[in-house]
């Protein structure tokens, strides 16, 4: 440093507002929580004075004063980044719009001191409101455990689970039979499915789904046809070269998630398969991974982005104490045709 000292920048501080305002502090404090107890001429004044001067209030002081911490948890089992990547992007969009801070909770479904876990993160950190993500939301010991705790939570999930003061519930069953029935219009009749984890509501709602659809056809899914993976390439590669070594193997399959049928379209490769003209292959989430193979897979379109906002925008209002809960919000999902489907025999 040649011997001089360092000159720190000096940053605005909201006793520098007040002085500038011409106000007390304790003013500042109120334009900054949005309390209606100033006027409006006033908060005007105040507002002018914070941008000038570019005062940012810390995260800590906006806690104190509205007893609140300004933090927003997610918790989440996901191992697909594909997915988790987009949720957290569209919660991060919304709590930047309103002042909060996003921390990421990583938990694992298998975990035997999951509650445990979860209490010690909620009480370190103290955060306002969790956003819980499936399938860490399916488990019913969850919201109660929030509830208990005083913790305003949103669950993301494929079924209804009344303990959260608030829900999104994806309509996946309805979702699974678009495909079962995208499959039977292109004249399909030998169809199989990789499901993912069976103990997922997620994964028996679009297993469900599917057979349903198909029975409506008259087309029965015999058990030699349904494989369970776990969400996994490595689970989709091991189903579908067991579905795709049958003697009579399949002409379609449905794969529960993109990644696995990311999996099913390199094995059918790997065997001199042709997609899609002697084998039919459909996902599920249009994740990014579906429109960068080729051919681009045919699959479900969660809106994963607008669920993340949406959630978000439902926690923050229970925080704020504009509801102790809401109305359930059902999310319908669409069937996005590409080019790893087609009629049969062409």
């Amino acid at each position: 440093m040649n011997g001089r000292l360092a000159i720190l920048p000096h940053y605005a501080t909201i006793t520098d507002v007040a002085r500038a305002a011409g106000v007390s502090v304790r003013t500042v404090s109120r334009v900054l929580n949005k309390s209606p107890k100033v006027g409006e001429e006033t908060r005007r004044t105040i507002e002018g004075v914070i941008a000038n001067l570019g005062f940012q209030p810390s995260l800590r002081a906006r806690g104190l004063a509205a007893r609140r911490s300004f933090l927003l948890g997610v918790v989440q089992g996901y191992q697909n980044a594909h997915v988790v990547g987009v949720l957290q992007h569209g919660i991060v969009e919304v709590c930047s719009g309103a002042g909060y801070e996003l921390l990421v909770h990583p938990v694992s479904v298998q975990d035997p001191r999951l509650a445990d876990n979860l209490r010690d993160f909620v009480r370190r950190t103290h955060v306002d409101a969790l956003v819980v993500l499936p399938p860490v939301s399916e488990i019913a010991a969850i919201p109660r455990l929030l509830a208990r705790l005083s913790v305003p939570s949103v669950g993301i999930a494929a079924v209804r689970d009344p303990a959260y003061p608030a829900m999104l519930v994806t309509a996946e069953r309805d979702a699974a039979s678009m495909v079962a029935d995208h499959f039977v219009s292109l004249g399909h009749r030998r169809i199989a499915m990789v499901t993912g984890p069976m103990k997922f509501y997620s994964a028996s709602e679009r297993e469900q789904g599917f057979r349903i659809a198909l029975e409506r056809a008259d087309i029965l899914l015999p058990p030699s046809y349904v494989r369970e993976g776990n969400y996994s390439f490595e689970s989709g590669l091991a189903a579908a070269i067991g579905l795709l070594s049958l003697p009579d193997r399949p002409t379609a399959i449905f794969a529960g998630n993109d990644i696995m049928a990311a999996a099913v379209l390199k094995v059918a490769r790997d065997l001199k398969i042709d997609v899609p003209d002697k084998l039919s292959i459909a996902g599920f989430d249009d994740s990014d991974i579906a429109s960068m193979l080729s051919p681009a897979i045919t699959t479900i379109r969660r809106p994963l982005i607008e669920i993340a906002r949406e959630a978000t925008r439902r926690a923050i209002t229970l925080v704020e104490g504009d509801a102790h809960s809401l109305p359930d919000h059902h999310i319908a999902l669409s069937l996005i045709v590409r080019q790893s489907t087609a009629p049969l025999g062409n």
